[in-house]
């Protein structure tokens, strides 16, 4: 069953310069995706830092209004709900945010961090919120004596435990991790990613996990969207996906993954160049300037993104040729 829809989401920036602040561009971050999320599933979205996951996924919850598209929730248009309407969804759908330190106050207790959502929602009454609090800090593995504490006090992750704990607070259906590991030590990374594996089976969470560790996303997700310059390139189950990948962005993605093998002298795929400006993206294909396999064709005509064997989808006109090292 199909739990979140999201057809034609695009979003731009504007670019102001001089005195006056006038807008003399737009940067387009989100440029026509379409996705779907199933019921209980775990899905990855991967992609370099600027290709648009995070606006992507504020886009698809209203922490920032899409220029256009549609958004479902359980059959429901999210974009057209008023804000009052929307804010009684939102316990349906909750944010874990990638800074452990910026995301919670640092005037709050634990306790009261935990117990506000409960109250802007109107869920139990103030025992019983004491009770779901010390639930939720038993659930992400930290002691009852942290709801008496500030978040100065504790760890990045033990923080990340307890903004795992916040967005679970509303009982959601859908959890999104905005790359939650990214900001902590790699010995504390294996750990988060191991916590919210075993929330999302207990629980029986949707899991829409935002990273650029494809490492992290082959551990925890069903399937992988790769996002480039604000467009879906790939799409796939995660198995497939990893063994034999068919975009060439993807190609080089996975062949950059450090392996524990030191046996293991399998060559990189080195891009030329940076990522092209969303100010001024490259006719046809966007990722044509960097392609190893790029042809004329590339440059003149932009790829769908359409469907291949075994359910995968991908956007190149020369899928599967490049294989990895």
């Amino acid at each position: 069953m199909t739990l979140l829809e999201a057809r034609g989401i695009t979003k731009s920036f504007p670019v102001r310069r001089g005195v006056l602040q006038r807008t003399v561009a737009r940067l387009r971050a989100v440029d026509g995706v379409d996705l779907e999320l199933e019921a209980g599933e775990s899905f990855g979205l991967v992609g370099e830092s600027g290709s648009g996951k995070s606006t992507l996924a504020r886009c698809m919850f209203r922490l920032i209004e899409p220029d256009s598209g549609c958004v479902t929730f359980r059959g429901e248009d999210l974009l057209a709900l008023a804000p009052a309407e929307l804010r009684r969804r939102r316990r349906h759908f909750q944010i874990v945010f990638q800074d452990p330190y910026g995301s919670l106050n640092p005037r709050m207790r634990v306790e009261k961090i935990l117990g506000e959502p409960l109250e802007v929602h109107a869920i139990g009454d103030r025992s019983d919120r004491r009770v779901r609090v010390a639930r939720l800090l038993d659930e992400v593995g930290l002691p009852p004596e942290s709801a008496r504490r500030y978040p100065h006090e504790f760890s990045g992750g033990q923080r990340q435990r307890i903004g795992i704990a916040r967005a679970l607070a509303t009982e959601p259906d859908l959890l999104v991790a905005d790359e939650p590991v990214s900001a902590l030590d790699v010995s504390v990374r294996a750990q988060i990613i191991n916590l919210l594996a075993r929330l999302q089976q207990r629980r029986g969470l949707t899991l829409l996990l935002i990273a650029h560790d494809l490492a992290v996303v082959e551990q925890i997700a069903d399937r992988v969207g790769v996002l480039y310059l604000g467009r879906i390139v790939e799409l796939g189950d995660t198995a497939s996906l990893f063994r034999w990948p068919l975009h060439p962005y993807t190609v080089s993605l996975l062949s950059a993954v450090p392996v524990a093998d030191p046996a293991d002298r399998s060559e990189r795929i080195l891009l030329p160049g940076e990522p092209p400006s969303p100010l001024a993206p490259p006719p046809g294909c966007p990722f044509h300037p960097r392609c190893p396999i790029a042809r004329d064709r590339c440059a003149k005509e932009e790829p769908p993104l359409a469907a291949v064997a075994d359910g995968r989808q991908v956007a190149c006109h020369y899928a599967g040729e490049l294989e990895l090292p």
